[in-house]
């Protein structure tokens, strides 16, 4: 068990005094802290590998951890989850936001009562938590899909965006980036014809699929920013006559999309590791309730087997660049 807090007290005297950062280790981390997770839908496989990144790292420190959440990914069927954990007096809640704002008001209301709110993947207004542990710099996400897809097709001709909910902040936010970066001058002979939302429902993604197919004859790509959505779209295709014609690329696990690669359907895709992700949003969970970080740019923590991190503008924390997975790597990677 690690002991508690013994360094703030020179934490704080060396960035008062120095005007530096200093990071705090996990020495610092307080024993049997209590953390909640929250995905956007508790049974999405990728929101299952990030949570149990986080268990795992709870762990690591001695805390108590556990996963609650709702079934579906509506706009505010997270709120009463949020408000339970209130109740519970949990030290820290880390949640995938499903809307950026109809949680705000609840997360407000955990902070006012000494609850520390990180979000992770998906973002909240800046006012509804403290952290922000985001998977890889939006823009860098956004514009490389783009960039991406263009190589796959060639860099010409339509191809449509198949989306997770319409208020998604994560999706909203790379779409807006592949919107900017399709302005450039090497991308005029492509055309994106359609935005389609699937919710993260594997069934209604697989549907959203066939329509595009059939909207779009000409169609020759199709995005899916999403683990669910991507799946989906590749099993549809791939049993379809479409294989071979339509290329279907964006974000999903190696183990997910690995036979879809091994069969041609899928020629690359790109993702980071989620697991990583919800292992880093708890050790700046554990941080925050431990007092050794107050959300400040320029704070540093150690975050145990990732080493040190720093907060950036915004409360932000960023765990890295997506890795472009295809036949040639894919092999190498399991999550």
């Amino acid at each position: 068990m690690f002991k508690p807090l013994r360094q703030a007290g020179a934490l704080a005297l060396c960035v008062a005094l120095l005007g530096i950062s200093c990071a705090a280790g996990a020495a610092d981390i307080k024993s049997g802290l209590k953390i909640a997770y929250i995905p956007k839908q508790i049974n999405n496989p990728y929101e299952v590998i990030a949570d149990n990144g986080g268990m795992a790292a709870i762990k690591e420190f001695g805390g108590v951890g556990k996963v609650v959440g709702p079934s579906d990914a509506g706009a505010s069927s997270q709120v009463q989850y949020i408000n339970t954990l209130i109740t519970q007096r949990q030290d820290a809640i880390v949640i995938a936001a499903n809307d950026a704002n109809a949680v705000v008001p609840y997360l407000k209301k955990a902070m006012s009562q000494g609850i520390k709110v990180v979000t992770f993947d998906s973002d909240t207004a800046p006012e509804g938590r403290q952290l922000f542990v985001n998977q890889a710099n939006a823009e860098g996400i956004g514009r490389g899909q783009i960039q991406l897809v263009a190589k796959l097709m060639g860099g010409e001709g339509e191809f449509a965006i198949l989306s997770a909910t319409p208020n998604a902040t994560n999706q909203n936010t790379w779409i807006k980036w592949m919107q900017e970066e399709l302005k450039k001058p090497e991308y005029a002979k492509m055309k994106l014809v359609k935005i389609a939302y699937g919710n993260d429902d594997d069934q209604k993604s697989f549907v959203e699929t066939q329509g595009l197919l059939q909207a779009y004859p000409n169609l020759k790509a199709i995005i899916a920013p999403t683990t669910v959505g991507i799946a989906a779209a590749a099993r549809y295709i791939s049993s379809s006559s479409s294989k071979g014609k339509v290329d279907v690329t964006g974000l999903g696990t190696p183990n997910q999309m690995r036979a879809f690669v091994k069969n041609g359907t899928v020629k690359a895709f790109q993702l980071w590791d989620p697991n990583q992700l919800g292992y880093l949003a708890a050790y700046a969970a554990a941080a925050l309730a431990s007092g050794t970080i107050t959300g400040k740019e320029g704070e540093s923590f150690d975050a145990g087997k990732l080493g040190k991190r720093t907060i950036g503008p915004q409360g932000e924390i960023i765990l890295g660049p997506p890795t472009t997975f295809d036949s040639g790597n894919i092999d190498n990677f399991n999550f």
